[in-house]
């Protein structure tokens, strides 16, 4: 096994960590808006078209990077040092629009690619958490196409995205499946937008769907087939999280080493306070093995490793980068004491930023369900060794 980096993939990093410092530049006025203006965020996406990483999950030919899902890791990981979840500024449409038919994919894909238009995925509802299969909103057939009738809560990127990927139930037999339905429809609009723990430079709306007429086009993929391209979704956007968990908790350390290398109490360095270096010392091993961890699953996932036994190692980066990040961070507050109790430091940012990455796309129970019905249906091999074709 070779775990050095190609000139390719040094390559990508490096560009994605200029990209991401280009646009570190906006933290500060992100945290202190509560998200930013249209003129920044219209800068951020010149310099995202500039860079070559819009789309990165996307194929070529289409106009997106064409990356890898170990190349997409690399790039996820540089991209996770932005607080603010600046890091969705640098769009990567859902990949369930994979499946748009030729048409679908005119109107909405390769706008979505190119940055011209927004995409946001509906799926959680207000009793329908981790249990997605739990979903109530209904496509009941009107016509010649459906009547969507329901509610969609943190629909996140629904404040500036301009069409929306809906799970309904198809009734009457409760098929569950994907709809492409444009924000602007009659019947489409904003409960309301909550308040949340972190700064993100977008927001989560809560949306209703009154009687929302669409057409037999706006079907994602076919009916029925909702549940399949909803659970990919989840796979990649686990694997994507545990790569950003990755780059949030090294920035906080690096911030944190770099404080204790020059703050002084009691005569001496913090660094110099073995306590402080027991600190440093754990989160540079989480990180490090987590990162090990994370770049197998990706190179599994581009060797073709079968997809059940993939959703299971998903859910174990996801668990495990999610949860170090967790303690990386909070050993880096704690490392900078009250300074690190102050909005204006990024470890502050960070400690809240990474809180959500242990709940959305599948809570940390749920990761562990997951794991453990593998472990069952088909043993501890697949789950503990690197995957061989």
């Amino acid at each position: 096994m070779d775990w050095n980096y190609t000139s390719r993939q040094l390559e990508l990093k490096a560009r994605a960590r200029d990209l991401a410092s280009t646009i570190k530049t906006y933290e500060d006025q992100c945290e202190t808006g509560d998200g930013l203006p249209a003129e920044s965020l219209a800068l951020i996406a010149k310099a995202v078209l500039e860079s070559g990483l819009n789309a990165v999950n996307m194929p070529a030919e289409w106009g997106g990077a064409g990356l890898s899902i170990l190349e997409q890791v690399l790039v996820q990981e540089e991209l996770g040092q932005l607080t603010n979840a600046l890091w969705d500024t640098v769009w990567r449409p859902a990949n369930a629009l994979k499946a748009c038919s030729e048409g679908q994919r005119e109107r909405y894909l390769l706008p979505g690619i190119a940055g011209e238009r927004r995409d946001a995925y509906a799926v959680t509802e207000a009793d329908a958490g981790s249990d997605y299969t739990a979903i109530v909103t209904t496509a009941t057939p009107s016509g010649e196409g459906f009547r969507i009738d329901g509610e969609k809560w943190f629909v996140t990127v629904g404040d500036v995205a301009d069409f929306l990927i809906v799970l309904a139930q198809v009734m009457p037999a409760k098929r569950p499946t994907l709809f492409l339905v444009d924000r602007d429809l009659s019947g489409v609009s904003v409960l309301r937008t909550p308040a949340y723990m972190h700064t993100f430079v977008f927001k989560h709306p809560i949306f209703t769907f009154d009687g929302v007429e669409v057409g037999p086009d706006s079907v994602l993929g076919e009916i029925g087939g909702g549940a399949a391209l909803t659970q990919e979704w989840f796979v990649e956007e686990r694997l994507m999280i545990a790569a950003r968990a990755l780059g949030g908790a090294e920035r906080a350390l690096r911030e944190a080493t770099e404080w204790a290398s020059s703050r002084e109490q009691f005569g001496k360095r913090l660094i110099e306070n073995q306590m402080i270096q027991a600190m440093l010392a754990d989160s540079a091993v989480e990180i490090a093995t987590n990162r090990a961890f994370v770049y197998q699953v990706g190179a599994e996932a581009d060797a073709g490793v079968p997809r059940k036994l993939l959703h299971a190692k998903a859910s174990m980066v996801k668990l495990s980068a999610s949860e170090a990040a967790g303690r990386v961070i909070d050993r880096a507050v704690q490392i900078f004491g009250g300074r690190g109790y102050m909005r204006e430091y990024a470890v502050e940012r960070l400690y809240r930023d990474i809180r959500v990455d242990r709940i959305w796309e599948g809570t940390s129970e749920i990761q562990r369900l997951v794991i453990a019905n593998e472990i069952s249906k088909r043993g501890l091999d697949g789950i503990l060794t690197p995957w061989a074709d």
